[in-house]
C-alpha cells in the first residue's frame, strides 16, 4: 500500500513510482504503475480489442484506440473509492502484461483512471500534475475539483483517452467522466473501458438505492464490478487495484487476482 500525501503528490516529478515521469528509476515493488510499464519500447496500444475514433479539437483524422480496460469511481459518504482491473492485452486475445496500475494521484486529493492510448494517457496524467502543482505554487491553496475536472477535460479535447477523474475538495467528493470530445460529466459512480457494461450492472444493482455509501460498502461494490467485469470481458483481468481518496490523501493499494 502507497499513501501519498498532499505536499509529495502535487509537484510534478516528485513520485518516484512514476516510471517515465519519474527522477528516481528505484521502484521494486511488483506491479508497476500504467505509465511506467508501457514506456517501453515496441509496445504498441493498436490494433487493440476496441476501435473509437477520437473526436473534437482541431485534429480531424482518425486516432484508433483502445478501451480494453475496466476502471471504476464511487463517491462514498466520507470520500471516493475507485478501482481498476490490472491487464494490458493486445486485441483482447494476448495478454502482454498482468501487473499494471492504472490509477495515478494527479492532486493532492485526486486520481485518474485511464483507459485508452497508453502515449496520450501518459501525457495527460503529467500535464495535469503540472497545471495543479503551478496552481498551488502561485496560489498558496489547492485547486479545487471541478476546475481540475475543466483542466483535465481540456487536456483530453481530442484525444484517443477516455479517463475517470475522482477526488474530494472542500465541498465533498467527485466522480467525474471524460472523454475526448471535452466532455465532463460528474455523477456518484461510473464505469469506463470495455468491461464497463458489467460493471455498470453490479454498481447499479448495489448503489442505486445507497446514495451515500460508506466507504467499505464502496469498496466492496467497486471491486466486485471489477471482478465481475474480469469475468466476462477478455481484456480486462487479473487483479484490482484500488485507491481510497478523502480530505488527507490517496491511498493506491493492489490485490492479486485470488
Amino acid at each position: 500500500m502507497t499513501r501519498y500525501s498532499s505536499t509529495h503528490d502535487s509537484r510534478l516529478g516528485n513520485d518516484s513510482r512514476l516510471g517515465n515521469d519519474s527522477r528516481s528509476g528505484n521502484d521494486s515493488r511488483p506491479g508497476l504503475e500504467f505509465d511506467k510499464r508501457f514506456s517501453i519500447p515496441g509496445y504498441r496500444t493498436a490494433p487493440l480489442a476496441q476501435y473509437a475514433p477520437a473526436t473534437g479539437g482541431g485534429d480531424t483524422h482518425d486516432l484508433g484506440f483502445s478501451t480494453g480496460t475496466t476502471i471504476i469511481g464511487i463517491r462514498a459518504a466520507t470520500g471516493i473509492v475507485m478501482a481498476a482491473d490490472q491487464r494490458m492485452s493486445l486485441g483482447g486475445r494476448f495478454t502482454a502484461n498482468k501487473d499494471v496500475r492504472k490509477i495515478s494521484a494527479v492532486h493532492p486529493t485526486a486520481a485518474m483512471a485511464i483507459s485508452g492510448s497508453v502515449g496520450p494517457a501518459q501525457e495527460v496524467i503529467r500535464r495535469l500534475r503540472a497545471e495543479a502543482g503551478l496552481y498551488e505554487s502561485r496560489r498558496g491553496e489547492s485547486m479545487n475539483l471541478p476546475a481540475l475536472a475543466r483542466t483535465a477535460g481540456n487536456l483530453v479535447r481530442g484525444l484517443p483517452v477516455a479517463p475517470l477523474l475522482c477526488g474530494v475538495d472542500e465541498t465533498g467528493g467527485h466522480v467525474y467522466e471524460l472523454d475526448g470530445s471535452g466532455s465532463v460529466v460528474e455523477y456518484r459512480y461510473a464505469a469506463g473501458g470495455s468491461g464497463m457494461q458489467v460493471a455498470y450492472g453490479v454498481l447499479e444493482g448495489r448503489l442505486e438505492d445507497d446514495p451515500t455509501p460508506e466507504l467499505d460498502t464502496a469498496t466492496d461494490a467497486a471491486i466486485a464490478a471489477v471482478e465481475a467485469a474480469s469475468e466476462r470481458d477478455t481484456a480486462s483481468g487479473d487483479g484490482v487495484t484500488t485507491a481510497t481518496i478523502t480530505a488527507d490523501g490517496v491511498t493506491v493499494d493492489q490485490r492479486r487476482a485470488s
